[in-house]
């Protein structure tokens, strides 16, 4: 795995094509396509009516929400018999309930796991029945029982995200220097601290040279952190910062936000407190985020379009079913702790004002949002 030192070392753009958290210091790229990259898992195939069973996390954000309906919709149109559940009430729910997939006959398991090193025992026995386990958007760590991981590049994201704090702040004032803070996710989300050594791989070289100056002195992912991505952690930090590092005339010029709940509920900190707006990134695409950002208030987002990720996945376990190899665009990359993880990647898109209707034009919910 390659350390936070050695990618602060690059500049963001060399940062595309590097690793973070998670991955193998012998990737070359995650741009490579269709199915060049040989996985190792071979299959012999399955009935066209078998249980395929989706575990996902809790209903954190829309698009959870959202992968529900499409995993939903997508499994039985394709004619397998899905069984699609949300762990609420946390790990051990999540753990029961891949146990009661298994138990069902499941050929495909699919995990957004709430926390991805501790399913251990659910995957292996999942492997012990023949079943092919999927990482879905969260890698599944420190286990060798996961044959596939299908995301959004998430280091780019992260890279995206810091990208969009520097030009957003640049628009409004050409010069620096800027007053920043930096949030990030749950920690036992695998994703938060890649999205985060993403950003910063664009950010840390800029803290350096004195452009940007961290007010509140909080620079690492453990001091970033907002558990549970609950929106009221990241207000209830915010309030704490802005009470005790921008006080009188220190203006906040910008907040790197991990995704848009977060984003929202930082922009509600800082007008209470009655503060100029500043800079604040986001993921997801949010419905409530997407008028925001139209509004001139949260500045930019991420789009990780829901529907293409579960589509994809979904065409792995079609692929499963047929007795074919899934496809993969990066085999050297996703070091889970245990085992290189084959990985189908899909590219994110930064979203602004400027191009949200260009970003949106596809999309029926938020596309008539930026007209």
């Amino acid at each position: 795995m390659r350390s936070l030192t050695k990618v602060l070392a690059v500049t963001a753009a060399a940062g595309l094509a590097l690793t973070g958290c998670g991955r193998s210091d012998d990737t070359k790229s995650s741009a490579t396509t269709g199915n060049s990259a040989a996985t190792s898992t071979g299959t012999s195939g399955f009935a066209a009516d078998s249980v395929i069973g989706v575990s996902l996390p809790q209903k954190t954000s829309e698009n959870w929400v959202l992968a529900e309906k499409l995993f939903n919709d997508g499994l039985s149109g394709a004619g397998f018999k899905q069984s699609v559940q949300f762990a609420n009430g946390g790990v051990t729910e999540q753990q029961n309930q891949i146990d009661a997939m298994i138990t069902q006959g499941a050929k495909v398991l699919v995990v957004g796991a709430i926390d991805g090193g501790q399913l251990g025992s659910q995957l292996k026995a999942a492997k012990e029945k023949g079943i092919t386990v999927i990482a879905y958007d969260r890698l599944l760590t420190n286990t060798a029982d996961v044959d596939y991981y299908v995301a959004f590049d998430n280091f780019k994201v992260g890279v995206l995200q810091g990208t969009a704090l520097l030009e957003g702040m640049a628009k409004k004032k050409p010069n620096g220097p800027y007053n920043i803070e930096l949030f990030a996710g749950s920690p036992d989300d695998n994703n938060a601290k890649v999205f985060f050594e993403g950003a910063m791989s664009v950010l840390q070289p800029k803290i350096d040279d004195g452009t940007l100056k961290v007010v509140s002195g909080q620079t690492t992912f453990e001091q970033a952190v907002t558990q549970g991505w609950k929106a009221e952690n990241a207000q209830n930090r915010m309030d704490t910062l802005l009470a005790g590092s921008y006080t009188g005339s220190t203006v906040l010029d910008g907040v790197l936000s991990p995704n848009d709940t977060l984003a929202r509920a930082i922009l509600t900190s800082v007008d209470a407190a009655g503060k100029a707006i500043p800079v604040v990134t986001g993921q997801d695409s949010e419905v409530e985020s997407i008028k925001s950002i139209m509004a001139g208030k949260q500045y930019s987002t991420i789009n990780k379009d829901t529907r293409k990720l579960v589509a994809a996945t979904i065409d792995m376990v079609k692929a499963l079913q047929a007795g074919q190899k899934p496809t993969v665009t990066d085999d050297k990359s996703y070091n889970n702790g245990v085992k290189v993880v084959p990985a189908n990647l899909l590219t994110p898109v930064i979203a602004t004002k400027e191009n949200a209707a260009e970003v949106y034009k596809d999309d029926p919910t938020l596309g008539p949002l930026t007209k």
